[in-house]
């Protein structure tokens, strides 16, 4: 999504050719996403992008989707009573920045009938959030650029990077491309990418997630219940097209790959689910696993390399990257080109330099 919506942006203005390493993009994260929007979710950073991002989903290019990008679902974060301080301090945060409610057992209950009695003890309702059609959203990116001139070659994994006097030279098993600017959005290969271009280190680390989807209990009619999360992020519920999307939320450090779900985690995810809700999980009709790229902070990496001219970082956007996608795609073009950040962002108190890769980033 990264490389896509950045090209798509740049290439209105910009020769611009986008080099996938997949037989297709979208295959690792993009394609396998929890598709929420979700205002109340992520680092300031992150929450100040899906903001700005809003008009873009409400109101995309002629032509960029045939249906609407967003469906409304509402988002219930939930805390037992040893979590609530947690809970707490989230609603104190963000408050002023989108519509959230805090929620008592009995209201709860109302939003989410499937969570069982006495589980927690209290939650926040966030009235912003949203499904998104990721797969509309990504092709549509993907059409933008090729309208705008933009050239995608699939199945081209990057072999090297070298200077080559003002230019860049990337060499790929179908040949040499030359280009002054290099945009590094390689999801979980990102940091490889950035050492063979011999820029400074951001501390990427990619974290497996897993998700699998199981039936949903006779007699549950509350499709439009609201996604249902962990104040503490041990797991989520959604109900997604007649059966229910669950996760453990795990984020396991691991090598950028083809990601898989270990046994260990759909048994984790289980027992979290069914000790929370009223479940009997015992079929698991689909599962799988992705991977969330983080640094330290948790913000993603957004700008110039301070160690290699011409290299550009677009990195970290952990699992927030669907939801920030259209904004971050704006600001860096806007920092790639050299032009002020659209006011719609700086509106929202995005600081470039809290996403900048010369940043300290201290551990979230």
């Amino acid at each position: 999504m990264a490389g896509a919506s950045v090209a798509a942006e740049l290439a209105e203005s910009m020769k611009v050719l986008m080099v996938e390493m997949e037989a297709q993009p979208g295959y690792h994260t993009t394609g396998r996403s929890a598709a929420v929007f979700a205002p109340s979710y992520g680092p300031e950073s992150v929450r100040a992008l899906t903001r700005a991002s809003r008009a873009f989903f409400d109101d995309a290019p002629a032509g960029f989707a045939s249906a609407p990008l967003l469906t409304p679902r509402e988002i219930l974060m939930i805390a037992r009573e040893e979590q609530l301080e947690a809970l707490h301090a989230l609603v104190s945060s963000i408050s002023d920045e989108t519509q959230v409610e805090a929620l008592g057992p009995a209201a709860m209950a109302d939003h989410q009938p499937l969570l069982r009695d006495g589980y927690a003890a209290g939650g926040m309702l966030d009235h912003g959030g949203q499904d998104i059609d990721v797969a509309a959203l990504h092709q549509g990116f993907l059409r933008l650029f090729k309208a705008r001139g933009g050239v995608l070659m699939n199945g081209e994994p990057v072999q090297d990077l070298s200077r080559d006097g003002d230019d860049w030279r990337v060499q790929t098993k179908g040949g040499t491309f030359t280009a002054p600017l290099l945009i590094n959005a390689a999801g979980a290969w990102a940091e490889q990418v950035g050492r063979c271009a011999g820029a400074e280190s951001i501390g990427l680390v990619p974290k497996r997630r897993t998700a699998m989807v199981v039936a949903e209990p006779e007699g549950f009619t509350r499709r439009d219940a609201p996604i249902t999360i962990d104040i503490e992020e041990q797991f989520y519920l959604k109900p997604d097209a007649g059966r229910l999307l669950i996760s453990p939320a795990d984020e396991t450090p691991t090598e950028p790959c083809d990601a898989q779900p270990e046994e260990i985690d759909i048994a984790i995810c289980a027992d979290r689910i069914m000790t929370a809700f009223a479940l009997d999980i015992r079929r698991i009709h689909n599962k799988w696993a992705g991977l969330r790229s983080f640094v330290a902070d948790k913000e993603p990496v957004i700008g110039f390399s301070r160690v290699v001219p011409g290299f550009f970082w677009m990195a970290g956007q952990g699992g927030y990257g669907i939801q920030s996608a259209p904004a971050a795609a704006e600001l860096s073009a806007a920092l790639v080109q050299g032009r002020p950040v659209p006011a719609h962002i700086t509106d929202q108190g995005l600081e470039p330099r809290r996403v900048a890769p010369g940043r300290t980033m201290v551990t979230a």
